[in-house]
């Protein structure tokens, strides 16, 4: 009694020591055993080994107690949560016969199956479980973390599913439903799965982020900047938020408002890696590209070992007009695989920039092994054959920037160019082509700002 008033108390040490005494006391107790047990398994938190020790308890008692169901289906279920499928599929068929058909033990079965990959067994024992009468839902939750762990999605989404259908869903089985919606790409459901669960539980600003990822993914970027909203107004002073809204901003070109927001999660934590990152790349299109040098220098001293920074600080100098400053950090990442084809890239237009012809070329090209539909650098290496007045290789170049991308600024400015300067018709409209480009103004900043992931 004494272990079970400082079970209720939260004293897992002093309640394991109590019933371990009432075991030695009367080792052929089943009481303790099943309190011990039980013990175990609500503190995985406070002990890495609970699971273990409580799986190895309920086995102590079966030995004098090979009949106690409580001790079988406690155990079949501990060694399903620690991956013994095996052991708890025999365990389950020391229960009663008509223990094994309750939901209960069918769930825990099921769970077994798909952890030994006997995937004709586990959709057989899920029906089973659906068309349980006595199935709830603490069965289906219990279950899903081994469901997850073996990447049985499909299977957790029937069940679910089927739990739903019932009518009684709460927001605890309907939250991890839209996780994994969200997860196999279903997006519309994990979006009207996610409503429903704010109907149920009310808002909370992580459910708002989470609807907002979903409809970022579905590039809703209007909906996302709603939920987001929604949240900074719960929680003015959330960096992440902020954060988030900043970067969904900068893909619908509301650049002021980007620049805002992720100012204001910078001014929140200000050592956030990520934040200095995307504050730099917003910054690349305001009136002074310098003032993104900061930023980024801030992400290369906190994110040291991704050179990727160090690529995004080169590009601020270049468009800055430091160009020693960018080739010196160009070339200390030409060497990593995620940074040199970028790398190359500029160092390609400072060549371009210093006249170096021969060197832009073959730094551009290098750039187009790394990626051959990359469309800056095919637009680049034709403004460099078009300087050398080499109109065939210039067109065909700049030809092929506009077939990978037809919005490609430069590439569309210099045909324009490369076609009046020969006279060809086609010049007036590639002309009025790029009167209308000239007003998308954010390509700098999307372009870095891709790099980063808004995770939860």
């Amino acid at each position: 009694m004494l272990g079970v008033v400082e079970a209720q108390e939260g004293n897992y040490g002093g309640a394991e020591a109590s019933f371990e005494k009432a075991i030695v006391a009367d080792p052929r107790f089943s009481g303790p055993y099943l309190n011990l047990g039980r013990l175990y398994q609500e503190n995985p938190s406070k002990d890495p080994q609970a699971w273990k020790k409580g799986a190895a308890t309920y086995e102590r008692l079966l030995k004098f107690e090979p009949g106690n169901p409580e001790a079988t289906y406690q155990g079949a279920l501990l060694r399903m949560q620690l991956g013994d499928y095996a052991a708890s599929l025999v365990h389950l068929t020391h229960l009663p016969r008509e223990l094994q058909e309750r939901a209960q033990a069918l769930a825990v079965r099921c769970a077994d199956h798909a952890g030994l990959q006997n995937r004709t067994q586990a959709e057989a024992t899920e029906k089973q479980l659906l068309a349980s009468p006595d199935l709830v839902e603490a069965d289906v939750i219990t279950i899903l973390p081994t469901l997850a762990r073996q990447h049985q999605a499909a299977l957790a989404i029937g069940i679910l599913e089927g739990w739903d259908k019932r009518g009684v869903a709460s927001a605890d089985a309907l939250h991890p439903l839209a996780a994994l919606y969200a997860e196999g790409g279903s997006l519309d459901k994990a979006r009207a799965t996610l409503e429903r669960v704010a109907q149920l539980q009310g808002v909370s600003v992580s459910l708002l982020m989470e609807l907002a990822r979903v409809a970022n993914r579905q590039q809703d970027y209007r909906g996302a900047l709603g939920y987001l909203a929604h949240a900074r107004d719960l929680e003015p002073n959330n960096a992440a938020v902020h954060f988030f809204f900043g970067i969904v901003a900068g893909e619908t070109d509301l650049g002021e408002e980007a620049y805002r927001s992720l100012e204001k999660a910078v001014s929140l934590d200000a050592n956030n890696p990520y934040y200095n990152y995307a504050l730099g790349a917003t910054m690349m299109n305001r009136e002074d590209v310098h003032d993104a040098y900061p930023y980024f220098q801030k992400y290369c001293a906190l994110k040291p070992q991704d050179p990727r920074g160090r690529l995004a600080l080169a590009a601020a100098y270049f468009y800055g007009h430091d160009l020693d400053l960018a080739q010196k950090e160009l070339h200390s990442v030409a060497g990593y695989k995620e940074t040199a084809t970028g790398a190359h890239y500029f160092l390609g237009r400072v060549a371009n920039q210093e006249g170096r012809y021969a060197e832009a070329v073959a730094e551009l090209q290098k750039a187009l092994e790394g990626n051959p539909r990359y469309a800056d650098a095919y637009a680049e290496l034709g403004i460099v054959y078009l300087k050398q007045k080499q109109d065939p290789e210039a067109e065909k170049c700049l030809a092929q920037a506009l077939e990978i991308s037809p919005d490609n600024i430069p590439a569309n400015f210099n045909l324009m160019i490369l076609y009046q300067r020969r006279g060809d018709p086609r010049a007036e409209a590639r002309a009025k082509r790029f009167e209308e480009l000239r007003k998308l103004r954010w390509e700098r900043q999307k372009e870095f700002l891709r790099t980063i992931q808004v995770q939860p």
